[in-house]
């Protein structure tokens, strides 16, 4: 037998000994680790364009180009740490508003994504981590770089919870357990999600599971799922749970929210359907040049946020986990010169911090004067 032919099936066998091997050590993980969630069906995500051979997908888009300036992410220097991306003194915690006006628009940041949006006297839960690790384990993975400012169990009354996708650092099964326990609401998640719920004692009526371009209605709220370019996946499983940005609709107000994307061009296409929004919260945090087709800069965030048609941006996934090399102060940085570049509404909270969004506060660079 040709020498080629030898090595190419022995490759081969060593793909699929590898793949069964994870498979197993997936379905393990999945008994003896209850953080890492369920396994979905696969008969139910079918339904779905993006679902082929196993496996969700992002549409068809060119490449990101990398950032020539940028340094390579290596685990290596990831795991060396850094004074740079810590922060340098204590980050100020903002305690809960006593006096909490239910009209209009109000958008409370706790730090990393999650954030609480109250429009026209609704409230939404966006992607709660409480958690002191992003991790199925919690002594092992980035620590928390700033307690969280407010009592999940203190977290006024909810109508619904959304959940972005199925990482670690946005799906927190402490956080879900205690939700459960403390609120009536509703998770409304992506497509496969809901199989990570159920493992945690989340009964079907309080899980809703959306496509790209499906909505549900809770409490005159229209919450819909859009498109974003990401993956998910949860120790050894990999995008069999979709991802998903979000369109938040009352009454008269509406807000964004891009969960964890990299920039890409159907944020125009979500901004001439779905918008003009009140305000957009963008992930800006956790960026490298190795991966620019799964999180944005904070730069391509500002561009994000006009081609959104969005009023008031409001930038999120930073400063609370270290998930990068770049500074921990950087994101900020960025993003308040892009704004000022483009004439961009720019509101950047303190963890904790209640904004309202018709009357934002004017950005103070609090994160430059920790020292």
């Amino acid at each position: 037998m040709p020498a080629t032919r030898t090595s190419g099936i022995g490759r081969k066998l060593l793909r699929m000994t590898g793949k069964a091997l994870l498979t197993g050590l997936g379905a393990a993980a999945h008994v003896v680790l209850p953080a890492v969630g369920g396994r979905p069906d696969h008969r139910q995500l079918e339904r779905s364009a993006r679902y082929s051979d196993g496996r969700f997908r992002n549409p068809e888009h060119p490449p990101r180009p990398k950032a020539p300036n940028d340094d390579p992410f290596t685990m290596r220097e990831f795991l060396k740490g850094g004074a740079t991306r810590r922060p340098p003194g204590a980050v100020p915690l903002v305690p809960q508003a006593a006096d909490r006006p239910v009209d209009g628009l109000h958008i409370t940041w706790y730090g990393h994504a999650s954030s609480l949006v109250e429009i026209e006297g609704r409230r939404l839960l966006l992607d709660p981590v409480w958690g002191l690790r992003p991790s199925p384990v919690q002594f092992i993975g980035p620590r928390r770089m700033h307690p969280a400012p407010h009592r999940l169990e203190e977290m006024p009354g909810l109508d619904a919870i959304v959940i972005s996708h199925d990482h670690y650092d946005h799906l927190d099964r402490a956080a879900v357990r205690l939700l459960l326990r403390e609120q009536h609401a509703p998770f409304v998640t992506a497509l496969g999600v809901g199989a990570h719920l159920r493992r945690w004692g989340v009964p079907e009526s309080r899980i809703i599971e959306l496509d790209w371009s499906e909505s549900t209605e809770i409490a005159g709220v229209r919450i819909t799922a859009t498109p974003a370019r990401h993956f998910s996946g949860r120790l050894f499983t990999r995008d069999n749970t979709l991802w998903a940005s979000w369109v938040l609709a009352g009454p008269t107000r509406s807000v964004f929210y891009t969960g964890d994307s990299g920039y890409f061009d159907d944020y125009a296409a979500i901004g001439e359907q779905y918008g003009p929004f009140d305000a957009t919260l963008v992930q800006v945090g956790a960026y490298n040049g190795s991966w620019p087709d799964i999180h944005m800069t904070p730069e391509e965030g500002v561009t994000a946020h006009r081609d959104l048609l969005g009023d008031v941006l409001i930038p999120v996934h930073w400063g609370t986990f270290n998930l990068a090399l770049h500074p921990w102060g950087e994101p900020a940085d960025r993003i308040w010169l892009e704004a000022k570049a483009h004439d961009v509404t720019l509101a950047v909270p303190r963890p904790g911090e209640r904004i309202d969004v018709d009357d934002p506060p004017p950005v103070d660079g609090w994160w430059q004067s920790l020292g």
